[in-house]
């Protein structure tokens, strides 16, 4: 199982895999040709709420991430992002600026470390 994360702002390569967006809005500035995306996956995204609350404080990363994990447990795009992972190489791609705590950097920790959703 290969799983990388990387902004959308970042040039895509052919080393990505299977491109995958977990953001619930399109990122602003870029098209969707420049993109590259091969799924959007709006429902592995947090919600609004979770997200707003959130906000990309490192001081609430290990919360974010214990309630992201609740919301999503039964969520069908996990068990999809899942299944993909273990059929070749995926990259969830994002558009946050904080590069290390952020919804796809949480779900690659979510598939790596699940025996199975």
């Amino acid at each position: 199982m290969s799983i990388s994360i990387k902004r959308i702002y970042e040039m895509p390569e052919s080393t990505d895999g299977t491109r995958i967006l977990v953001d619930r809005l399109w990122p602003r500035g870029i098209t969707k040709a420049e993109a590259k995306i091969d799924l959007w996956l709006k429902e592995a995204a947090p919600s609004t709420e979770l997200r707003k609350w959130f906000g990309h404080d490192p001081e609430k990363w290990s919360e974010f991430k214990e309630k992201y994990r609740a919301e999503i447990k039964d969520n069908a795009a996990l068990a999809e992002l899942y299944k993909l992972s273990h059929k070749g190489k995926v990259t969830l791609v994002y558009a946050a600026k904080d590069e290390n705590h952020n919804n796809a950097a949480a779900l690659r920790c979510f598939i790596s470390h699940d025996a199975k959703p």
